[in-house]
């Protein structure tokens, strides 16, 4: 009789064996995620990376009869017709010192909302305080264009009609004027942001080990010491991945806010005309969708640049700080 052939324990197949094994429980084990991760995927991918394709516009010269693929090449001329514009330094100057100044007020109010709110000990009054400030975070623009209209309207505004004549004051023309703009966006926009990011710093403060307060309580640390080198110091991770999320889209307006809010008025461009609503102008005139094209990729590339370049200065003083 023959000897039976017996598998060695450690042998190549054995090992084969048991991996093969492992990887079927694996893929039975984790399944049913895979199969909830798979529609949001496939959401990402038509969403987000199909139309990736359509990048190629902005180095066409667009013509409806040949179709995409058929226009010729323009090379870089939808980036030229873009920046050799009287306006561009207009646009350019407007969107980023709008931006900047959105991301430093939005952090400081959003933070200093956060720590108010975090005081508020009574629960019911903290989430009705909560409800109160993330509305207006989920009102639209348009409507919030004509609450400001409301405010500021010439003949039949708020202000024209009951706080000027108070204060003995002329009725000022708001639409007219691009003076008050900057300010009055500036208003706007943390009115409308702070809800939302205050939101997400409480439930930063709100992790805090509550152990770290009572022993500085215990050492004779007022409320301010508590929260300049408890609080800040624990949430500053949180404050750095939302300020490199602002910073990468620095180049990127809020539409709405640059278009609605001031009723599309002429006199007014000087002081609210950024990249988003000079292309969209510029769109509806020419039909120009090459260099509409050229300004979304442009936007995309420098907004990344500026993650990278913000995350790399982070992570040089703070390796556990940065973002990736």
């Amino acid at each position: 009789m023959e000897a039976e052939h017996v598998v060695p324990a450690h042998t190549p197949e054995r090992a084969s064996t048991k991996t093969k094994t492992k990887s079927k429980k694996n893929v039975k084990l984790y399944a049913p995620i895979f199969l909830m991760m798979l529609p949001g995927l496939i959401y990402l991918a038509i969403n987000n990376y199909l139309p990736m394709f359509g990048l190629i516009i902005a180095f066409k010269n667009i013509d409806y009869a040949q179709g995409l693929l058929g226009s010729p090449w323009a090379g870089f001329a939808n980036f030229k017709f873009l920046f050799k514009t009287s306006d561009a330094y207009i646009i350019t100057r407007n969107t980023l010192l709008y931006n900047g100044g959105f991301i430093a007020l939005t952090l400081v109010c959003s933070v200093a909302v956060a720590l108010l709110l975090n005081e508020i000990r009574v629960k019911w009054m903290s989430r009705v305080y909560q409800s109160v400030i993330l509305l207006p975070f989920l009102i639209s623009m348009v409507i919030v264009g004509y609450l400001v209209f409301a405010f500021l309207g010439n003949e039949q505004g708020f202000v024209n009609n009951s706080v000027l004549p108070k204060l003995g004051m002329e009725p000022i023309s708001w639409y007219m004027e691009p003076k008050y703009w900057p300010y009055l966006l500036t208003l706007v926009q943390i009115w409308k942001s702070v809800g939302f990011t205050c939101i997400i710093y409480l439930a930063s403060i709100i992790g805090i080990d509550p152990e770290y307060y009572e022993a500085a309580t215990l050492d004779g640390a007022n409320k301010w010491q508590q929260i300049r080198t408890i609080t800040l110091p624990l949430i500053l991770p949180t404050i750095i991945i939302m300020t490199l999320l602002s910073v990468g889209r620095i180049f990127y307006s809020d539409f709405g806010l640059f278009y609605q809010v001031p009723m599309n008025s002429g006199m007014l461009y000087d002081t609210t005309n950024v990249i988003d609503t000079y292309v969209f102008r510029g769109l509806l005139q020419n039909g120009d969708i090459g260099m509409s094209s050229a300004a979304g990729f442009y936007q995309s590339v420098v907004g990344f640049a500026l993650v990278m370049a913000a995350n790399w200065s982070v992570k040089r003083f703070s390796k556990d700080n940065a973002l990736f």
